[in-house]
């Protein structure tokens, strides 16, 4: 029986590495930080790398303040909960964390998740019926995507960051691409609207354009959904994520994001928002309903990393001095970056097969990169997305600089 099916994926596996899409996992045999021990490529077993290519914005994913924290709950309240919420899945810190959650993010109440992707997946199916609309970013995360396609609301899709109410041919696709208010005023009958929006989009590291959403949406009557995975704990003048970077804070209906990113970097996430639609949540939303609650060790170490953010800002002021040392260095060098504040700094190369090359020649050099190739982005807009922590030094940001630098004009991209 399987035969067919083993000859058919051979076939299609050997397509992907013929045309340089294969994604090869390379191996760290240390803790998760800005120095690691990887194997891979042109790396001897276990050599010594700066890793550059983390979601550990913040630099605490081995933090011991944090690590002592997520110790200590387990401890206290066990390994893990064998149960759902509602069930007996519930204990005293789950409520604290939603709590220190809703004051972190400026929510009336909060709902957690397993994950950022599961939070996605709740949110959309249980608020929103055939009589109403989602108006989604073409760029919106794989989760976003699969959250709205659990849901039987119809769809409208604005191009990427267009605000406008046209309706023009994409210069990529050649097909018709509208604009959000454009979306809004064509979905006018419906019961009820949604936008939903990343906040950092995390292919690019662009921010949305939240203030105009919110002005449009006011205007035209609709929801505000944003996910801020990538900006949760560092975006913003005190790391409030994206609706504190623009100005819009309390204005934002559905914030999601993950505990898996800056705020310790582990795994988890929630829904933070208006007080009616967490409730709602708690009795309809599937992966709430019929996943395990949050490990009490995840629970504790984020408490701790959102006291932490509480009492201070140099982590995220760090963060930013590195990202800005890194963008500045880098276009002097000749690299094409798109441009931006946010930590994402994405290496524009086009062609996949030399970025997968200079992923591996890169981490001959000491620098832990990832080629990004289709389908994770569109064909002909490969890349090396570098991302920039709070727990480099000066001289490891430097360092990356100068490997870019040099392999960059080994292999052409660069003079």
């Amino acid at each position: 029986m399987y035969g067919a099916l083993k000859g058919e994926l051979e076939a299609k596996l050997g397509q992907i590495r013929a045309e340089g899409l294969y994604k090869s996992e390379r191996v760290i045999a240390t803790s998760q930080g800005a120095l690691i021990r990887a194997s891979a490529g042109g790396a001897a077993e276990g050599a010594e790398v700066l890793n550059f290519c983390a979601n550990n914005y913040l630099g605490l994913a081995n933090d011991a303040r944090i690590r002592k924290a997520a110790q200590k709950a387990m401890d206290q309240w066990g390994y893990g909960m064998a149960s759902v919420r509602f069930i007996c899945g519930t204990q005293s810190p789950h409520k604290k964390l939603e709590k220190a959650l809703s004051d972190f993010l400026g929510a009336e109440d909060t709902i957690l998740f397993s994950s950022c992707f599961d939070a996605n997946g709740g949110v959309f199916e249980p608020l929103l019926d055939e009589d109403c609309a989602i108006i989604t970013d073409s760029l919106n995360h794989a989760s976003i995507i699969d959250g709205i396609r659990l849901c039987k609301a119809q769809r409208w899709i604005y191009k990427h960051g267009d605000m406008r109410d046209v309706e023009e041919a994409d210069p990529d696709t050649g097909k018709g691409a509208k604009g959000l208010e454009r979306c809004l005023k064509e979905s006018a009958k419906c019961r009820l609207r949604m936008i939903a929006t990343d906040g950092v989009f995390s292919m690019d590291g662009d921010i949305v354009k939240l203030k105009e959403i919110c002005d449009l949406a006011d205007e035209y009557g609709a929801l505000v959904m944003v996910d801020d995975s990538h900006a949760t704990g560092f975006l913003g003048r005190t790391g409030r994520g994206s609706p504190e970077h623009c100005g819009v804070a309390g204005r934002v209906d559905i914030i999601t994001t993950t505990f898996g990113k800056a705020l310790g970097g582990a795994s988890g996430g929630c829904v933070s928002g208006r007080r009616e639609i967490v409730e709602y949540l708690r009795q309809k939303a599937r992966p709430y309903l019929f996943s395990n609650t949050v490990a009490p060790s995840i629970v504790g170490g984020t408490l701790e990393c959102l006291a932490m953010l509480s009492e201070s800002t140099a982590l995220r002021d760090k963060l930013e001095e590195n990202t800005k040392r890194f963008r500045e260095g880098m276009t002097r060098a000749g690299f094409d970056i798109r441009p931006g504040v946010h930590p994402i700094c994405p290496v524009m190369l086009y062609d996949e097969k030399v970025a997968m090359r200079m992923a591996d020649e890169l981490l001959a050099e000491g620098i832990y990169v990832i080629g990004f190739t289709f389908p994770v982005v569109p064909r002909g807009k490969a890349r090396i997305r570098v991302q920039i922590s709070a727990g480099h030094s000066t001289e490891q940001v430097d360092k990356a600089i100068a490997a870019f630098t040099k392999v960059g004009k080994k292999l052409g991209v660069i003079k």
